[in-house]
């Protein structure tokens, strides 16, 4: 009996990962577009920013949890052990803004959860996704069959550039 319990309460508090997972990466497709105004009145002032050139810059907002949660167990084997669960702590959410509008939102850091990726990013989100400003995509079945909590959406399409603006080179291609 002692081991179903233990069981499903180690299921139930990863459950938390995988709902915080799957918001991180619905973010990446919903809050496209979204302009430079509603984002920074759901998500606040960005901790960092660069502009990149006249049409793009780049907002990073930053979380950083010192203790991350979760459950952490090691599992004797031989030759050592193996840790299962834990958690991520630091996020940092990229934001390309395009001519004031979102343009892509990229996750980097140590932020997976033990179930589902991108979960420790969801703070950083979470209010532009619970009450969605008019600049986003809107919810719906299909952007929702787009995200997953295991992995990111792909990143969206560049914009084409207006006529005269030369394009910055691009590293490796």
């Amino acid at each position: 009996m002692k081991p179903t319990i233990i069981l499903a309460g180690l299921l139930t508090l990863s459950g938390c990962g995988y709902s915080d997972s799957r918001m991180a990466h619905q973010a990446q497709i919903n809050m496209v577009g979204m302009t430079l105004a509603d984002l920074q009145s759901c998500a606040g002032v960005a901790d960092r920013s660069a502009r990149i050139d006249d049409r793009t810059q780049i907002l990073t907002y930053a979380v950083n949890n010192d203790s991350a949660g979760g459950i952490e167990v090691t599992l004797p084997v031989i030759g050592g052990g193996y840790t299962v669960g834990g958690s991520g702590s630091r996020c940092n959410a990229n934001f390309r803004i395009e001519d004031n509008k979102v343009a892509s939102l990229f996750y980097s850091g140590n932020n997976d959860r033990p179930i589902g990726e991108d979960g420790v990013c969801a703070p950083i989100i979470r209010g532009c996704m619970r009450r969605p400003q008019a600049s986003m995509i809107p919810l719906s079945d299909e952007t929702r069959a787009l995200s997953s909590a295991y992995w990111q959406p792909p990143a969206p399409a560049p914009r084409p550039q207006p006529e005269g603006v030369a394009r910055m080179p691009t590293v490796g291609r």
